[in-house]
């Protein structure tokens, strides 16, 4: 073979190892793969272009049904009815939520004088900030969801009390919802009703954050509550079967009584032995808390227990008495609107347990929960009651416990500015 053959062949070989003259071939990867991978990627999130339509923007109105909603949008009472057929059990048209937000996106066709005509294409309903459902208004129809980009954000709060704690939340630049964890964390160890200013609560935690929006707070990992010089820490340390929050020491933080029946409102009347009542004007003794809050506001039990009655008791309205611990608490609950289901004398309730709804029943001024408890047949003042916690941290699992209030705590100490994010 001479010189110039055996280049020549050399040549080819290169040529065919480098997939010049091969379309389905290309160093890193076949063609078509590539191709595919392509398309994959381009495939919108939304299951559709939203930029190559028309969007129109609004809400469910007051009592508007599914298909009242899509028909006033544009689509066919036929093609409403076949979609509605076609969701089944998987979307519940009976759901939609007034008020909630919905984007209508329509094609549309510039005929002839100008005139625009346009014809329903997709709706998405807005759950909430970052989950939604489309509808497909054209065949084939269908309906998929649809869920935004989720980011987990770790954040500092720092919140001292001026007014209230809704208020000062929001001023210290954190998501008022977070009080809600708080109120769960600290439910059997602070009086949210009695919060007094100059009180703090010092919290690390994570927020779920939705194209800059906040979608929920989720997890508390340290929280300090300081009032007049006393500091309660909250560790989460989760232990099956015991609980979530434990103080340093390894003491429970959840006890055998919440602090009170229900969330945000607020203390009307106090305990006392001498108040004018606002109703008769006589001065007789008041043994229970009043709780102000609007009416159907839902009342909880504060503790495990069972229910002694359910019913009318004059003045007091429609009212639930509770015995607890073997007979040496009794809560009563006064001037409910109505009672939650299945309440009635001899049923086990369970500390949180919805009992019943705030209302003015009875001799009352407006709505208002009466709220009394007795230990040993004595009156106690809610506000003052002592409590009894849950069963200590195992005592094995108490160097763990240490190791993460210290690193919780290390951090929190060298945070000093308010709502600093947390890396």
């Amino acid at each position: 073979m001479n010189r110039k053959r055996i280049i020549s062949i050399a040549i080819v070989a290169l040529i065919l190892s480098a997939g010049i003259f091969n379309p389905g071939c290309r160093r890193g990867g076949n063609v078509q793969e590539e191709e595919t991978a392509e398309v994959k990627d381009s495939v919108p999130a939304m299951g559709f272009w939203p930029d190559s339509l028309l969007c129109e923007v609004g809400r469910i109105r007051q009592g508007e049904t599914f298909s009242g909603l899509m028909v006033r949008l544009g689509m066919p009472a036929n093609d409403v009815y076949a979609l509605v057929d076609s969701l089944d059990t998987a979307f519940d048209v009976r759901k939609l939520r007034a008020d909630k937000d919905i984007a209508a996106y329509y094609s549309t066709d510039t005929l002839e004088g100008g005139e625009v005509k346009k014809e329903l294409r997709y709706v998405e309903y807005r759950k909430d900030i970052a989950s939604s459902i489309i509808f497909k208004t054209v065949a084939p129809l269908g309906f998929w969801e649809y869920e935004k980009p989720v980011s987990n954000e770790r954040k500092f709060s720092h919140v001292v009390i001026s007014s209230s704690l809704w208020n000062d939340m929001q001023k210290a630049g954190s998501d008022p919802r977070l009080i809600a964890t708080l109120s769960d964390i600290y439910a059997w160890t602070v009086d949210f009703f009695g919060l007094q200013e100059g009180d703090e609560f010092k919290v690390m935690y994570q927020q779920k954050v939705c194209e800059g929006a906040v979608v929920s707070v989720d997890t508390v990992f340290y929280a300090e509550f300081r009032s007049e010089g006393k500091v309660i820490p909250a560790v989460r340390f989760e232990v099956p079967g015991c609980g979530k929050y434990w103080k340093p020491d390894g003491e429970s933080m959840k006890g055998a009584f919440l602090k009170a029946p229900l969330q945000f409102s607020r203390i009307s009347s106090g305990f006392s032995y001498h108040r004018k009542h606002p109703v008769t004007g006589k001065v007789k003794a008041h043994t229970a808390v009043d709780y102000a809050a609007p009416t159907g506001t839902p009342v909880m039990s504060i503790g495990d227990g069972t229910v002694i009655s359910a019913g009318w008791s004059g003045a007091g309205g429609n009212m639930v008495k509770i015995r607890h611990n073997g007979g040496i608490y009794m809560t009563a609950y006064l001037h409910l609107s109505r009672f939650a289901n299945g309440i009635k004398a001899g049923t086990r309730v369970s500390q949180g347990q919805v009992i019943g709804y705030v209302g003015a029943t009875g001799v009352a001024t407006g709505p208002h929960l009466d709220f009394r408890v007795w230990k040993n047949g004595t009156p106690v003042n809610p506000l003052k009651m002592d409590n009894v916690p849950d069963p200590p941290l195992p005592e094995a699992m108490m160097p763990q416990l240490d190791s993460v209030y210290r690193h919780y705590s290390a951090i929190m100490d060298s945070l000093t500015v308010t709502n600093q994010q947390v890396l």
